[in-house]
Formats: C-alpha cells, structure tokens, sequence
C-alpha cells in the first residue's frame, strides 16, 4: 500500500474515438510529468472505462487518498453535479478512502496562452497581409444549460480579442445555449471584416468540433469576398498539462476550491431561480460506458440515452471538498432550460443547412 494520492482524471466521455483516443492520450503525457505513481481516468458517459472502473484501479494500486480533478474546461452541471455525486457515493462504500475533488480548469492565464497559440498557428497560414483590426474572432464554446459556464466562454473571448488586438470578437456555441455558431458568424459576416477566424474552445474533438468546421465552410460558401481562418481546438497543449498539474496540486494543498458565487443551484441566477438548491445526483448511471469502448479492452455497447426522466433522491448538493449542502428530498423532473425555444438555439448542433437569423 502506498501513502502517494492517486490522481483521478474525469471525463465527460464520447461516442467519437478520436475524442477518447486523445482524451487517453493527455491522461498519459500527464502520467509523464506528474510525480504520483498511479494516474487513472474515467468517463461519465459514452466510453470506457467509466468513473467507477477508473477508481478501482486506483484502489488495486493500494492508493486510499484520491485527488480527482473534472477533465473539463468550465464548472457547469458535469463537474457541479454529475462528477461529484459519483465520487461521493464510491467514497461512501469503500470506507477508509478519502477522495478530494478539484476543480475544472476554468478562465486561466495559461489556458487564455494555449487558445492564443491555437489561433496565432492558424493566423500564420492565412493571408499576413490582412492586419489584426481588420480580422473578426469568433470562439465556440462547447454551450451548457448553466450561464455561469456560458459567461466563462465570453470571458475567455474578450481576453482573447484584447490580448491579440483583434478588430472585433463574437462567442458563439455548439449546443444547449445561444447563439448557435451558423446565426452566429452569418451575423460575424454582416459586419464588414476582411478575416473571420472560428476557434473551438474545446480540449478534444469529436462530432462538434467537426460540425463547428462544416457550418464555418457553409457560411463561407456564402461569404465569398470573406476569408474564414478555422483554428485547431486546444487538445493536449503545454499549458493545458501546467493547468491540469495545477489543478492537482490544488486540491491536494487544499488551496483550489470551486466558485460558488455565481452557481445556479447556490444562488438565485436570474432566469434560473427554480433551479436553486437542487440536489446533487449524477444523471449519466443509464449511459455509463456505452458508446465507443477504450483502448483498455472495455467495449463499449452502443447506443444512447434520453436525460428527460424523472426520479427521486434526497441528499445534498456539493461542490468539491469544500463544498456547500441544499440538501431536500422530493421527485423533480430536470429543469427545462428556460429558453429552449430561442429562435438562435439551443438545439445542438446538426449537419442540416446552417441557418440564418
């Protein structure tokens, strides 16, 4: 038995194995920098291994102190909710295990450096006679039913716009929220730039990030007098390892916690006050594992879910190891997200036509 923490990543999971290849990948260039002997991984949904498996390969190494940290860029239902209620239930059958869960990699310096880089590489290949001022920076975030989450990507676009001197910027997103990126950039496109450069802040690939790609080529289509830049994502970037390792030393030293002040189950967030105080459980037990398999010969079986079902619970809502209890116990049904007829979205991105606002 060792007294080293053993180090949990969580992920969100992917029917794509593009995106669980470089998930595993990132996992194992972060085994090569991070000084703890068992480094592990799981997923919430879509893959193998998931969450569950993850931690007891932790426990077969002999670790009883886990640091987990949510593989994830912003704090939104996943790393609030789902992530947490999973570890909380392994810690409460396996006595003797202590798990410590840190936080997501959220607005960073070093991740704002990583995103610059994606863009400044595509820059390098477009046309260098067209300034800064006179190209137009669209970001994508990944979209979520929190607006907490979804702010966090405009913030990452304005330090973005102000850092790299861009003449103009929009956020745009790929799902649940709005805009949606075709509304989005055939509203970039009215605006009178010579350059639109469309970067997914996203860590990984997978379907969206490809749709995000093809709307860009149909707005383009349209815009012919426009040049579209189409930046990589972030994937396994330097300074997305320091903010990972980061992370980890922070929920080890006790010093990192999650930011609650602006949590839609915490506070009264306008638009969102019926969602005040909701407990904590994990939606994702009916699609553990299925989807892509891993490469650890965990098949996955196919398939997807339906997230619209009811059930009951009664316990706490928690945010890390120091964290804050709603605790309630009565049948809900998941809050509908208040504007899911907006005319801009939220629907999740398909390959139909992109359509215009």
């Amino acid at each position: 038995m060792t007294s080293d923490p053993g180090i949990m990543i969580c992920g969100h999971g992917s029917r794509d194995p593009a995106a669980v290849t470089e998930f595993s990948a990132l996992v194992d260039r972060l085994r090569d920098r991070l000084a703890y002997p068992a480094v592990e991984y799981g997923y919430l949904e879509f893959a193998r291994p998931i969450l569950t498996e993850g931690l007891d390969r932790l426990r077969a190494a002999g670790t009883r102190r886990i640091i987990a940290v949510p593989g994830m860029l912003f704090a939104a239902g996943h790393a609030k909710n789902d992530i947490p209620s999973v570890l909380n239930r392994y810690q409460a059958e396996h006595p003797g295990l202590n798990i410590r869960y840190g936080r997501d990699l959220a607005v960073d310096t070093r991740m704002v450096r990583a995103a610059a880089d994606r863009i400044g590489a595509a820059l390098a290949s477009s046309d260098a006679a067209v300034p800064p001022t006179d190209t137009l920076l669209v970001v994508v975030g990944r979209g979520a039913s929190d607006p907490d989450a979804n702010a966090n990507v405009a913030k990452v676009t304005r330090l973005l716009w102000e850092g790299m001197g861009f003449g103009w910027a929009e956020t745009a997103y790929s799902g649940v929220t709005f805009p949606l990126v075709a509304p989005a950039l055939d509203h970039a496109a009215r605006l009178g730039f010579r350059r639109i450069v469309v970067f997914p802040y996203f860590l990984f690939t997978g379907v969206l990030v490809r749709r995000i790609y093809d709307h860009t080529d149909q707005v383009a289509a349209r815009h012919p007098e426009i040049t579209f830049v189409k930046a990589p994502y972030l994937n396994d970037h330097p300074l997305v390892l320091d903010t990972f390792a980061d992370r980890i030393d922070e929920a080890l030293n006790g010093t990192g916690a999650m930011d609650c002040k602006m949590c839609k189950y915490r506070e009264q967030v306008l638009g969102f006050e019926a969602e005040q105080g909701l407990a904590q459980e994990s939606h994702h037990h009916h699609v553990e594992g299925i989807g892509t398999g891993d490469t650890t010969g965990h098949p996955g079986n196919g398939g997807g879910g339906d997230h619209g079902h009811g059930h009951a619970h009664g316990h706490g809502h928690h945010h890390g190891p120091h964290g804050h209890d709603h605790g309630h116990d009565h049948a809900h049904d998941h809050p509908r997200y208040p504007f899911a007829d907006h005319p801009l979205g939220p629907a999740t991105l398909r390959d139909d036509p992109a359509r215009t606002p």
